[in-house]
């Protein structure tokens, strides 16, 4: 088959129509939908190596990548497809193959409400100073919460907004705040660079689109130590391990005082994972919040009381809007969002989920 233009925006709006996460284009096989989290296969012909390079080459907007689009090893973009839906798509190469996966982001940036987000992260998103990390694997919908953050903090803030993301997702506009939102790549060579030159720039809020290393790290701990609200991603699955990724990305001789910047700095943890919905038609994110308060800030500082943490977020549910994972699973299956079998599929203690059913919430 000869993919033309009309037919991949075609294959895109079929995505969107469905409720598909990313579509999957490879080498010598037929397209395949992420829907629901599984991958299905959509019916049409196989793509060929030269049907891959050519949706490629409707992608790419920079004519020197274009031109190396046969020994391009990896590339990451952004494509937008009007009255559609915006997509990030990462082209890589595989045993002499070509694949492109797309993510698909929705025009509409989405609210708090549209996830179905407990009050909490409304809580978080009027903080004034500090760290917020959302946390959570690949696919889990860290950028559509942070999306949702942004929003709210749009529609009630007269602040100017700084985003540093590679590549944009979510486009904002400005409804109370201005958003200067920039591409790596494309605006600024990299998160560094963009983080030293952020504080010139009067944000009042700034987003990293990944903490990736130390020295980014080190900078959005500067900017919220000045006084700066820091929002970040980080690809851990909880509060505890989050905090030690980001610790243990220093040398030795510097994590004392790394733990010691992050137990004063750091405003909260969001760390999620999406669960499929009972009725089969989409899914739901499950998060662990952290709010910090003097006791985790206490635990944070002190490597010997780290584990206490999570005694903390549990303890902390009704009177700092903080929960563990199986808190809020249980609160899913009570709302009758999940069906059981998710529920104990993804709950990280069955002992937790199943006292937490039987008796209620634990609130020490």
């Amino acid at each position: 088959m000869s993919i033309s233009k009309d037919d991949f925006i075609k294959l895109v709006k079929a995505a969107v129509a469905n409720n598909v996460s990313d579509i999957h284009i490879r080498t010598n096989e037929r397209p395949c939908f992420r829907l629901r989290g599984d991958l299905v296969p959509v019916k049409t012909e196989a793509f060929s190596y030269d049907d891959v390079k050519q949706v490629g080459l409707y992608l790419i907007k920079d004519e020197d990548i274009r031109s190396k689009i046969d020994t391009l090893k990896e590339f990451d973009g952004s494509y937008q497809i009007p009255k559609t839906c915006r997509l990030r798509y990462n082209l890589l190469r595989y045993q002499g193959k070509m694949g492109i996966i797309l993510r698909i982001i929705d025009d509409d940036v989405p609210t708090t409400k549209d996830l179905g987000l407990p009050d909490s992260i409304n809580t978080i998103a009027n903080a004034h100073n500090g760290l917020v990390l959302v946390t959570g694997a690949t696919g889990s919908g860290k950028s559509s919460t942070l999306a949702a953050m942004i929003n709210q903090i749009n529609k009630t803030r007269a602040v100017h907004i700084l985003t540093l993301e590679d590549p944009v997702e979510y486009v904002h506009r400005p409804i109370k705040a201005r958003i200067t939102q920039r591409e790596i790549g494309e605006d600024t060579e990299d998160f560094a660079s963009a983080l030293r030159s952020a504080l010139r720039q009067d944000p009042d809020i700034i987003l990293i689109g990944e903490m990736r290393d130390a020295e980014t790290i080190g900078i959005a701990l500067k900017a919220a130590e000045t006084g700066h609200l820091v929002f970040g991603t980080v690809h851990t699955t909880d509060a505890l391990n989050t905090v030690g990724r980001l610790i243990s990305m220093f040398p030795p001789s510097e994590q004392n005082a790394v733990r010691a910047r992050i137990a004063d700095n750091l405003y909260a943890t969001v760390s999620q994972r999406l669960l499929k919905t009972v009725d089969g038609k989409g899914r739901v994110a499950a998060q662990e919040i952290m709010i910090t308060s003097p006791g985790i800030r206490e635990a944070i500082a002190d490597a010997n009381k780290i584990g206490e943490i999570y005694t903390y977020i549990r303890k902390g549910k009704r009177g700092s809007g903080t929960q563990t994972f199986d808190q809020h699973i249980t609160d899913l299956y009570r709302a009758g969002k999940i069906s059981m079998e998710e529920a104990r599929a993804n709950a990280s203690s069955p002992d937790d989920f199943e006292r937490n059913l039987m008796f209620g919430e634990d609130e020490g």
